[in-house]
């Protein structure tokens, strides 16, 4: 009998998820409103350390990802590194800030916690990928493929090395994209280079980042949070819900645009995916736009409009979730989680040469020598 805990950092809420993978029971299902983890990171902690029973593995948040390592291993550069950001946005006490204590924390505590990698670690996606890339899909993004695969496989009772789809994550923040073939994550659009998102406008034009490094003294990450749908339709999204967002679409003009900059975004993402798998099995949303019926009415349209005018013939549909307040990624960090402590899921981590991960976020960019250090000696330490 092995316990496992996954743990998915998401823009609102950090979701908690535990199963018994003898009885499938859900032991933990549990979501903390990211700005409590905020102010409080040992809340995470706290909640686990209630369950009344002996915990087998913990996955953890680790941001940008780290190679997969158990977390009192982990070195500081590596966490500092997956969490990176300016000490401005250190003193805003943003988001991120939370996580990366939480890190710390996990580092000290005595409970076997493991932190995984996000895309750009995995040894499955091929370094011409990987060029110039950090957000290739964070390690939250990893979790939602391990959902997908083990939901692909079950469904049709094949082997997880025969699964092949498209993973689209429509969440709070931003939108993001993972290419899944033979059971593998091949390729990546995170939510930093893809299309325009609820929250953050995706990919920045080089010349709108030139025109904001000359003009916003302090470029905070909350930069990448902005200029998405809320941006654009003039929302205040503590006020708006994504419901009565995507109501106003249908009788505000500046809403609907808002709402068709961000359709026509997933469906350039799946484009980009399609590049690297050629012929998926399905097409499978996640997050949390995915549990509002008349979005995925749209999204399902949307796509299945493109798709077939390409004579792709794949099933578009949302993952299958067990928990009920935590969404798909939480349980698959803790599919890896079962996986890591030689659990049921042991074969999938392995078909997913999650082990194998390795490098850093910053192993990739391919600009002149002394940029390089500049950037790992600034956001390392």
């Amino acid at each position: 009998m092995v316990t496992a805990i996954g743990i998915d950092p998401g823009t609102k809420s950090m979701d908690v998820f535990g199963f018994d993978d003898e009885t499938d029971e859900v032991v933990m299902d549990l979501a903390i409103p990211r700005v409590e983890v905020t102010k409080n990171p040992e809340i995470v902690l706290d909640a686990i350390r209630e369950i009344d029973m002996e915990i087998g593995v913990i996955v953890g948040p680790s941001g940008y990802g780290l190679p997969m390592v158990k977390a009192s291993e982990a070195k500081d550069a590596e966490i500092n590194a997956a969490t990176f950001m300016t000490k401005a946005d250190v003193a805003r006490r943003l988001n991120i800030v939370g996580l990366r204590e939480l890190m710390f924390l996990m580092k000290k505590s005595n409970l076997n916690i493991w932190f995984p990698p996000g895309v750009i670690h995995l040894p499955t996606v091929p370094e011409y990928r990987k060029i110039n890339r950090i957000d290739m899909g964070t390690a939250d993004k990893v979790f939602t493929a391990v959902s997908g695969i083990k939901d692909q496989a079950e469904k049709y009772g094949i082997a997880y090395s025969e699964t092949s789809f498209i993973a689209l994550e429509i969440g709070f923040g931003y939108t993001a994209a993972l290419g899944i073939e033979d059971g593998k994550i091949v390729d990546g659009v995170g939510g930093t280079i893809g299309g325009v998102g609820y929250m953050g406008m995706g990919a920045m034009d080089g010349e709108l980042a030139y025109a904001l490094a000359n003009t916003v003294a302090d470029f905070s990450k909350m930069m990448l949070f902005n200029g998405g749908a809320v941006s654009i339709s003039g929302i205040d999204p503590q006020k708006v819900s994504i419901e009565e967002f995507i109501s106003l679409a249908r009788k505000s003009e500046q809403v609907k645009l808002a709402y068709s900059a961000m359709l026509e975004s997933i469906i350039k993402d799946t484009y980009l995916m399609l590049s690297s798998v050629r012929k998926p099995k399905e097409i499978l949303l996640s997050g949390r736009f995915t549990r509002i019926e008349p979005f995925v009415q749209d999204v399902t349209a949307m796509l299945q409009d493109h798709l077939s005018e390409f004579g792709i013939e794949a099933e578009v549909r949302t993952l299958t979730r067990t928990g009920s307040e935590v969404k798909e990624a939480a349980e698959g960090a803790a599919i890896i989680a079962n996986g890591i402590a030689g659990g049921k899921y042991e074969n999938l981590i392995e078909t997913m040469e999650l082990r194998k991960s390795s490098g850093g976020v910053f192993s990739h960019i391919y600009l002149d020598k002394e940029t390089r250090e500049r950037i790992e000696e600034t956001f390392t330490r």
